[in-house]
């Protein structure tokens, strides 16, 4: 029986994937995280095997590999603003932690390997719509630590004869987004609060928003498919975030007024971007399904039954 560790797994990417894998499969799971934003009672529900520690410490990493078939790689500083003002702690988790990872997977013989990446910070300010063939210029510490990654990622592939699937995940959104700063959740989390949403610009900038289940339907495909290389996950719609807003009202509705606060654009944060997921389509046979209207209602749904 395949055994999957997943790091960062008491996150948000995380609990949702591993919920997606226990309906579909028979597989044993185990969580790698330290807690500093993903906790473990946000897992109870999940019948998961829980191991305490960071990625940027060998022993712990290391202990968490054995009998391990399969690693999802999620543990990460996915923070862009946070990046710019602590770029070493960004490098350290990102770069020195994917590097620990890949050294420890070596040490153990594990040799298959999916990680998650992005595509809008290691592009930088590319024409839309990004795909794998782009030149990377990363405009953040946090899309430059992306792009080492996937470079050691694609070392040891070719190296070693590990199988690394690098997926550049376009902006998630869902449920269990507990502790997410992401748009979607952030501003749900306001909402509830009756706090008024801040927009940083003035609302045109544009983004791909994928449903989480959907994302890991994609991850799931990149496991089973056998395939090394990088990915775009995402949608391929471009949505603004003027027009973000107007369904987050919608979905709302009137008992929930919507105030918004507009403020300046903030540095290192690409305006518009959305991906082209045609090789995913084609080599992964990944499909999202789930319209923003519908993974809003469901998002908005889970918010409301948990805070």
């Amino acid at each position: 029986m395949r055994r999957l560790l997943v790091t960062g797994g008491c996150g948000f990417i995380g609990s949702n994937l591993i919920a997606y894998l226990s309906s579909r499969t028979k597989w044993r799971f185990r969580v790698f995280d330290n807690e500093s934003l993903g906790k473990r009672h946000k897992i109870l529900d999940l019948d998961v095997e829980f191991l305490e520690g960071d990625v940027r410490d060998l022993d712990a990493l290391s202990s968490s590999l054995k009998d391990v078939d399969t690693v999802v790689h999620l543990a990460a500083d996915t923070r862009v603003l946070e990046s710019i003002k602590n770029p070493q702690y960004n490098f350290d988790n990102n770069v020195v932690g994917t590097f620990n990872l890949l050294m420890c997977m070596r040490a153990w013989g594990v040799k298959h390997l999916v990680h998650a990446s992005t595509g809008g910070a290691i592009l930088g300010g590319a024409t839309p719509p990004v795909h794998e063939k782009m030149v990377a210029n990363p405009m953040s510490p946090y899309g430059a630590s992306k792009l080492a990654a996937e470079g050691y990622c694609s070392a040891f592939g070719g190296a070693y004869g590990f199988q690394t699937t690098t997926l550049r995940f376009s902006n998630v959104y869902g449920p269990r987004s507990f502790h997410k700063g992401s748009v979607v959740a952030h501003f749900f989390k306001r909402i509830i609060g009756g706090k008024d949403l801040i927009v940083y610009g003035d609302g045109s900038q544009i983004r791909d928003y994928v449903y989480v289940e959907d994302l890991c339907d994609g991850i799931w495909r990149a496991i089973e498919s056998g395939k090394s290389g990088v990915y775009q996950l995402g949608t391929g719609r471009p949505t603004p975030l003027s027009e973000l807003i107007e369904k987050i009202k919608q979905t709302v509705g009137g008992a929930y007024p919507v105030g918004i606060r507009y403020e300046d654009f903030r540095p290192g944060e690409v305006r518009r971007t959305w991906c082209d997921i045609t090789k995913a389509q084609r080599e992964l046979e990944y499909q999202p399904r789930t319209s923003l209207e519908e993974g809003l209602r469901k998002t908005w749904s889970w918010f409301q039954s948990t805070y």
